[in-house]
């Protein structure tokens, strides 16, 4: 466990609302960062517990529970709250089975579409939140709320909105719970049809440029990030990047706007999960940073892929969602140029279905050099790290991206897009960094298939002429700090601002150093709320193209714009 200073003299509560964590359920990394970021906050003296949809898999594992409330009627559904701690976490879970009993993944049904009633799903579970933070049920009120991407996005939206009914029927109004919403990835947004506003329980004001409206139509996230009192995405760069026209998916005006609230921190990965001398997934185990040691790992996964037995084959992996954001498209087009100079590639993932085909194709034309998995595999995104020579990741853009991280902790190069938190940790192999002996990969713009394969080449050089220079690249990345240690301070720093405590000013870095004891500090824990942001204009909000709203259940998704 970290030592950790904390800014707070007795214990805040945190209440984090999201739709998947790790070990329970995840479909990508936003599962991973909510089920790790609560034990690094820990030591600091944050208590986080996590409000979670109630799906089989959720339910299959709280072994003891205790039931907190039952709610007849939550947005026109029979609703029970539970309470469980299990694999070191404290969960609250919203068990209704008419809306999250199903097979499949969180959002998609079993044939890969969205569930038609995605919108009253989350709904459902920003509603609950929100009840949560103004103790309207019997679990203790949180000191603050951190609702993660458009699933928890109305949780701010109804804590507004329940403050502005009080203040119009005279009744009391209780000093509201701070919001910060986090944003793991801009591009899913949340967007349903304007008519579901009633269906939500959303007052019509909501509708708005000043709320939830979004060219149109409802967008879970807008009205987060509207009525959060900060906003926080995971990465510095990311953080820069959404404020553009070009990576702002139709919010950068928005986001702009908020500027002064908004920030990037950087993600982490838990260095217990990620240890490649005690991984379940890693057959041959090994020390971190010993590049000897993973070597029966290349040839065990040679032979698991049936790709040829060869030690001197630069061996290539890619771990990823099979998605044009991944870039996966550019692998598919450029898969038999790559495959030059003895690479053999090897890719684990799911996605989208012609993606999928035409990779499925590939390892027909090329049996020994090219292999997939086409599924999720927790297992595979462990052992690749642990084998390959190389992890590619040729994203547009990527928020933060936590496989870059397990590859540089398990010793596997990345070679990366220079883009949002794949720019923020890893350091390009140039002749700069290489002499100062401080490169951990290969980082490439623009993203397009013919830079993707110079990059790859230029890294297949530096492996086959330059060996005891790929292991010093592989030596820093070890190195690299890839915990959560700076980041939890960098949040804990952020909650105290929010509870009304000088800190010392806003982080400029992922380094936080922390003031030992209460010196400097506001006594007390008073909270400070975010003004209101003054009312926008729509030239703020860049026109964007969006599919207009089909006629049918209110309930139907919008698809985000890309």
């Amino acid at each position: 466990m970290m030592n950790a200073v904390t800014p707070f003299s007795t214990p805040i509560r945190l209440l984090s609302v999201a739709a998947e964590m790790f070990p329970f359920v995840k479909t990508g990394g936003l599962g991973d960062v909510v089920g790790s970021l609560p034990h690094a906050l820990a030591p600091y003296g944050v208590e986080v517990t996590t409000l979670l949809p109630g799906y089989p898999a959720v339910m299959a594992a709280l072994f003891t529970r205790a039931q907190v409330m039952h709610h007849p009627d939550l947005l026109g559904h029979e609703a029970t709250l539970w309470s469980a701690h299990v694999a070191g976490l404290d969960l609250l879970v919203l068990d209704v089975p008419a809306l999250f009993d199903r097979p499949g993944n969180p959002y998609l049904a079993p044939e890969g579409q969205d569930w038609p009633d995605n919108g009253l799903r989350f709904a459902v579970l920003s509603r609950m939140a929100a009840d949560i933070a103004q103790g309207r049920t019997p679990h203790p009120r949180p000191d603050l709320v951190q609702a993660h991407d458009w699933q928890a996005g109305l949780t701010a939206a109804y804590l507004h909105h329940d403050q502005q009914a009080a203040e119009r029927g005279g009744q009391p109004v209780a000093t509201r719970v701070p919001v910060v919403q986090t944003i793991h990835n801009l591009a899913f947004q949340g967007r349903f049809p304007a008519q579901c506003l009633a269906e939500f329980g959303l007052p019509p004001e909501a509708f708005s440029v000043e709320g939830c409206e979004c060219y149109g139509a409802i967008s879970f996230l807008k009205a987060g990030l509207y009525h959060a009192d900060r906003i926080t995405t995971v990465s510095p760069s990311y953080a820069q990047e959404i404020q553009t026209p070009e990576g702002g998916m139709g919010l950068d005006g928005l986001l702009r706007h908020r500027g002064d609230r908004l920030e990037g921190i950087l993600n982490g990965i838990s260095t217990e999960t990620w240890n490649p001398a005690s991984d379940p997934a890693v057959h041959f185990p090994y020390m971190v940073g010993d590049t000897v040691g993973r070597a029966p790992n290349k040839r065990d996964l040679q032979a698991e892929f049936g790709l040829w037995a060869d030690p001197d084959a630069f061996v290539v992996g890619v771990v990823s969602r099979l998605t044009a954001q991944k870039g996966i498209d550019l692998l598919a087009d450029v898969t038999p140029r790559l495959l030059a100079g003895n690479t053999q590639l090897i890719v684990v993932g799911e996605g989208d279905r012609e993606i999928e085909r035409r990779l499925a194709s590939l390892q027909r034309q090329f049996p020994g050099r090219f292999a997939c998995h086409l599924g999720y595999s927790e297992s595979l995104g462990h052992r690749l790290p642990s084998a390959v020579d190389a992890l590619l990741i040729p994203s547009r853009f990527e928020p933060c991206g936590l496989t870059q991280l397990g590859a540089l902790r398990y010793g596997a190069v990345p070679v990366a897009a220079r883009v949002g938190g794949l720019a923020d940790t890893i350091v390009n192999a140039n002749p700069a960094a290489i002499a100062q002996g401080a490169a951990t990969g290969f980082l490439f713009t623009p993203v397009d298939g013919e830079t993707l394969l110079a990059t790859v080449a230029r890294a297949r050089q530096f492996y086959r002429r330059n060996r005891h220079m790929w292991r010093q690249l592989q030596l820093t990345g070890a190195a690299y700090d890839v915990s959560w240690n700076d980041k939890a301070a960098h949040y804990v720093r952020l909650f105290a601002e929010m509870l009304g405590m000088d800190t010392g000013g806003r982080a400029d870095s992922n380094v936080i150093s922390l003031p030992s004891g209460r010196h400097g500090l506001r006594e007390g824990r008073r909270r400070r709320i975010a003004r209101r942001p003054p009312r926008l204009s729509r030239a703020l909000v860049a026109p964007i193209k969006y599919a207009r709203p089909p006629a049918g259940p209110c309930s139907r998704h919008i698809p985000t714009a890309q």
